[in-house]
């Protein structure tokens, strides 16, 4: 029996005038997602709402249908919700350019699976320490990876913020797909860059670590992004995993990942 505790927030932060964040959190479907709105004025609200419906309504079908994996209902969230994006720019082309990122985590037992586009982030702390499962979709990142900068570099970079993959950038998006088992006692955060573009990861691992409640971890995450300084929403989730010991000894620890 798999057990997920889970808690989720959201701040507009303090120097933004509306909050393009967007969050969803159904521990009884095993769903969490979350986006980042992009493109000025209330497009990036929109972009980021349609991304959370999506998965919502997909993952909802779910229950009546057994016949999609969670693999290919990742998928049709993120093809979908591109989809309705591009559908809206069209209709009203004043909000062309909007967009945002997604982040899903989806469980079935002790298999999750993850979705990914842009540079919103979902984390895994096990066995105490906080590791990063997806990859920023940034120029920054594409810079760290061919060795042109230098990961201390990247955090401080003056375009660390320019996405190279997001929905409503490209008809056809493209997106990570990763999956894993979970074991007991592992936490998965989802965040937006509201979070990590202010709080070192080694921060947010010690709040993770501390003995106090999912709920209060979740706060205690945004109260640190807010104390930085508060530049961007910052939007937080965060899923504890409780599996009973029959379950995890018959487990093997393994996780992979493929691009879509």
């Amino acid at each position: 029996m798999v057990k997920l505790i889970s808690a989720g927030a959201t701040d507009i932060g303090l120097l933004r005038n509306n909050n393009e964040d967007a969050y969803l959190v159904m521990p009884e479907a095993g769903l969490f997602a979350i986006s980042d709105g992009m493109g000025g004025a209330a497009a990036g609200e929109i972009a980021s709402r349609y991304f959370i419906e999506t998965a919502q309504a997909v993952f909802r079908s779910r229950a009546s249908s057994f016949s999609e994996t969670n693999h290919e209902l990742a998928r049709k969230v993120f093809r979908c919700s591109n989809e309705r994006i591009f559908e809206h720019t069209a209709q009203y082309p004043d909000d062309e350019g909007m967009g945002c990122t997604g982040d899903l985590l989806v469980f079935d037992g002790d298999r999750y699976v993850i979705g990914h586009v842009g540079d919103s982030r979902i984390y895994l702390l096990r066995d105490g320490i906080l590791r990063q499962l997806t990859k920023d979709h940034s120029l920054v990142q594409r810079l760290v990876d061919s060795g042109t900068l230098m990961p201390e570099e990247a955090k401080h970079h003056p375009r660390k913020n320019i996405i190279l993959q997001a929905l409503g950038i490209d008809p056809s998006v493209s997106f990570d797909i990763l999956e894993g088992a979970g074991f007991s006692h592992d936490i998965f955060l989802l965040c937006t860059d509201g979070l990590t573009d202010m709080v070192a990861d080694s921060a947010i691992q010690e709040i993770l670590l501390s003995s106090i409640s999912i709920q209060h971890k979740v706060k205690e995450l945004i109260a640190a992004a807010i104390a930085a300084g508060g530049r961007d929403n910052v939007t937080v989730i965060l899923c504890e995993v409780n599996i009973d010991q029959d379950s995890a000894d018959s487990s093997i620890k393994q996780d992979g990942n493929h691009a879509d």
